[in-house]
């Protein structure tokens, strides 16, 4: 996870990435790799050690996406505030970072609230202290912040910090999912395809993998290139032409299997026309 700031202009340092973009126009932060790292099987244990430090990796959203991305926030002094702890942290001066952080987090101010969190979590500035981590998660959540809903829906898929309940899991999935959160919406869709913690419901999966994919998520492309090639009774019809669409965009991402499945589909298309070609000219 990260630490959300309303940087001016140009990207921090700190810049995020994971596998979808939980916010709009959020770019990208080498230390959100350790969430990657730290991603199971579902039903695999993971020490709590490794889920304080993968989310409380951090994030930093500049000034241009925070404008989209918080068109809710309050004015000034949070949002100064905010960029204020967020220049302080980007220094190494957590204390003062903590401290304003803190400041506008209280006055609600939903990405002070998810920074605060992180901060608490990791121990940055302070001791850790993922209890009161969890409130300003919480809050930051109840916030409408879609990526503090995903984190939420994380930890309870998990376990560990939070106690384990795939029903909360999959609720805080889909109200993240809902606000256009990609990562989200890929973890509702494969809980549904698979029934984890929800009836299994090929129909529903198809629609939050169609709406990651159509939001640019290459392993989203991939399957819904895969639900066209087959098909699927009462969900979609067989639509070779649609499966080559979606297997090229995800193709485009630096999928090699959806490259793959895209050159045998247009191989057996030409091998499909030319035996076609040669039936039409005996039958002359």
């Amino acid at each position: 996870m990260a630490l959300l700031a309303l940087a001016g202009g140009k990207p921090s340092p700190l810049h995020w990435q994971v596998t979808g973009e939980p916010e709009p126009s959020m770019p990208a932060s080498p230390l959100t790799r350790s969430l990657v790292l730290t991603r199971r099987a579902p039903g695999a244990r993971v020490s709590h050690a490794a889920l304080a430090f993968a989310f409380a990796a951090t994030m930093v959203l500049p000034a241009a996406a925070a404008t989209r991305a918080v068109a809710t926030e309050r004015p000034a002094p949070a949002q100064s505030q905010t960029q204020a702890a967020v220049a302080d942290y980007d220094a190494g001066r957590y204390d003062a970072a903590l401290q304003g952080f803190a400041a506008a987090a209280k006055q609600g101010n939903r990405l002070a609230q998810f920074n605060y969190a992180m901060m608490l979590l990791r121990g940055e500035g302070t001791s850790a202290k993922p209890e009161e981590a969890l409130v300003w998660l919480r809050k930051a959540a109840d916030n409408q912040m879609t990526h503090a809903q995903y984190t939420l829906g994380d930890l309870y898929e998990r376990g560990g910090l939070v106690p384990k309940s795939l029903a909360e899991a999959n609720r805080w999935y889909a109200l993240a999912a809902q606000g256009g959160h990609t990562q989200a919406q890929m973890a509702l869709a494969t809980n549904y395809f698979t029934g984890r913690g929800v009836d299994l419901d090929y129909g529903k999966a198809f629609t939050w993998y169609s709406r990651a994919a159509t939001a640019g998520d290459g392993g989203a492309q991939y399957i819904v290139g895969s639900y066209y090639e087959r098909g699927e009774p009462g969900v979609v019809e067989k639509d070779i032409e649609q499966a080559k669409i979606w297997y090229a965009r995800s193709a485009a991402h630096g999928d090699p299997g959806a490259l793959a499945k895209l050159r045998s589909l247009l191989e057996e298309t030409v091998r499909a026309n030319g035996n076609n070609k040669g039936a039409n000219a005996k039958a002359m």
